[in-house]
């Protein structure tokens, strides 16, 4: 029976990463915030490789008074939590399991066979540069999409390779990605120590994301190298395994007593709004939701001409685009930026309103609503 001929919300599981709180982990935040509670039951799990790792999307999504669940699975490979995931399923009565990402994609598929549960995928990007392991994991993932009931990738980008895919076109729907606008319009403050150096004369730029290779931020030093007669300050908000190698290029390039690794900050948006300028240097992106947080957010972007990026980003008209890997052309555009007050404010209104119209998450929530009653 539908769930639309019964007065009950359905039950739907979001399985998600413990690993942080980047954009995967924020998507589903703004997805739960804004689904219809008189439609859908929300609950966020994730699964836990070591006993002792941190869990700041429970947390999170526990804030916002949504109830939560650890799947514990020592070490890299660990099949209990298979029995562990369709246990819960069976007992919670969840109707619908949404994963994000590889390993929780092979893991439900896995777990809802023999349930009445359906399972949907969200993939959130694809690594550029891996190793062969993680080739393997990945390229498995996409072996299983034609066997779930949903995959609903999040951008053009992403969608259109998965509608090769034999099997696939079926099941495979596009739902835009969107970015919760409340929780942005609800933030007003600036960090302290970023409006002393703009107070001070200093141009502001930031970046909001992960310290890994693919988010071009080699690119980024070495355009800020060559910026002349600019005083700047770079804040990095954000962790990753590329920390030091990151520290040892700013040492390298003699920048590094102007670069701020500020690590994971749960009040990023603080930073945000002191930003002059948002850069995202990116070799390969989704839909990047640090993008559409700054366009709401209103402060003006430099990107780099890759989808998903050039997606959300219209050249000269929503901010400016640089050539991949062009680490001097991106060293114009910073000091364009830097020059003209005038041009930040216009892309930044412009960004703001293009935003507004086309990627919240009201809109993005009501989309996954409809999906999940059809499924059930």
């Amino acid at each position: 029976m539908s769930n639309s001929a019964t007065s009950q919300p359905i039950n739907v599981l979001q399985l998600g990463s413990p690993a942080g709180l980047y954009g995967a982990e924020r998507w589903i935040l703004a997805l739960i915030k804004h689904l219809d509670p008189q439609r859908v039951t929300s609950t966020v799990g994730v699964i836990k490789d070591d006993p002792d790792q941190d869990t700041p999307l429970c947390k999170e999504a526990e804030k916002l008074g949504f109830q939560t669940h650890c799947f514990e699975a020592n070490g890299r490979v660990n099949f209990s939590v298979i029995k562990q995931l369709k246990q819960f399923i069976l007992q919670r009565n969840i109707s619908i399991l949404h994963t994000h990402f590889y390993k929780t994609d092979i893991i439900g598929f896995l777990a809802t066979r023999g349930t009445p549960c359906k399972i949907i995928s969200t993939p959130h990007g694809w690594s550029k540069k891996m190793d062969f392991k993680l080739w393997c994991y990945e390229t498995l993932d996409r072996m299983v999409f034609p066997f779930l009931d949903a995959v609903v990738p999040l951008s053009e980008e992403l969608y259109n390779p998965l509608a090769k895919i034999p099997g696939l076109k079926k099941t495979l729907h596009f739902i835009r990605n969107g970015v919760d606008l409340s929780e942005i319009n609800q933030s007003s403050s600036i960090d302290s120590g970023i409006l002393l150096k703009k107070q001070n004369g200093k141009f502001i730029l930031g970046y909001i994301g992960q310290l890994i290779p693919r988010k071009g931020l080699d690119i980024l030093f070495n355009a800020l190298r060559a910026v002349e007669n600019l005083e700047w300050e770079l804040y990095l908000i954000g962790d990753g395994p590329q920390k030091e190698e990151l520290e040892a290029l700013g040492n390298q390039l003699k920048i590094a007593d102007k670069i701020h690794f500020m690590g994971f900050r749960p009040e990023r948006l603080d930073f945000l709004r002191g930003f002059d300028v948002f850069v995202l240097p990116s070799r390969m992106e989704g839909i990047p939701r640090c993008l559409m947080e700054s366009m709401a957010a209103g402060v003006p972007i430099i990107a780099s001409d890759i989808p998903g990026c050039n997606d959300l980003i219209r050249n000269h008209e929503t901010g400016l685009l640089f050539e991949v890997d062009n680490y001097s052309m991106l060293s114009g555009i910073v000091k364009k930026m830097s020059i003209s007050q005038d041009l930040r404010k216009t892309f930044a209104a412009n960004a703001k309103i293009h935003v507004n119209e086309h990627y919240s998450a009201a809109r993005m929530a009501k989309e996954y609503e409809n999906l999940f009653m059809n499924l059930v």
